[in-house]
């Protein structure tokens, strides 16, 4: 089950999995240390909301109403977006990445997104392995790149992958 973030929200999004420094290793944005560092994302996410006609999703398991997660869609323009994943620990290994991976691609295409790309550290082989089920092509390497502040404060290589939501990769 996917919806937009909530305040309510917050303290589930932290504890769950923002604030953990496992989850978030190969993240671009840095693991959260405050309630307040999830309620800016909050807030962030309800900005992308106005803007544009998707954002930022929470990911909650339908059997119980678990939040395990985030994904969403970031736009660029109308017709070009980029998508993302992060899992709780305990929704690791057991196909939640490939489902929330997969309905992001199928509402870029009923949004009429014709490129939808996802970038990922070239040592996160598990988000590798999810993208290239749900039929993302490797398109390269962009050296130093992104900022894993995670990793470190220093400029890294990053992986772009890249489909056409409405059909076979590019």
């Amino acid at each position: 089950m996917l919806r937009p973030p909530m305040s309510s929200d917050v303290e589930a999004i932290f504890q769950g999995y923002s604030s953990d420094a496992e989850v978030t290793r190969y993240l671009a944005w840095p693991t959260h240390r405050s309630l307040a560092d999830t309620e800016v994302f909050v807030a962030f996410s309800d900005s992308e909301w106005a803007r544009w006609p998707a954002g930022p999703f929470l990911a909650f398991l339908k059997s119980d109403g678990r939040l395990i997660g985030s994904t969403g869609l970031g736009f660029e323009s109308l017709h070009e977006a980029s998508t993302g994943f992060v899992l709780a620990r305990d929704a690791w290994g057991q196909g939640y990445g490939t489902e929330v991976a997969m309905a992001m691609v199928e509402l870029a295409a009923a949004l009429g997104v014709g490129r939808l790309k996802a970038l990922c550290h070239p040592a996160h082989l598990a988000s590798r392995r999810v993208l290239e089920k749900v039929d993302f092509r490797h398109e390269g390497l962009l050296p130093r790149h992104v900022v894993f502040p995670n990793l470190s404060s220093d400029q890294q290589d990053v992986c772009v992958y890249g489909r056409r939501p409405g059909g076979p990769a590019l």
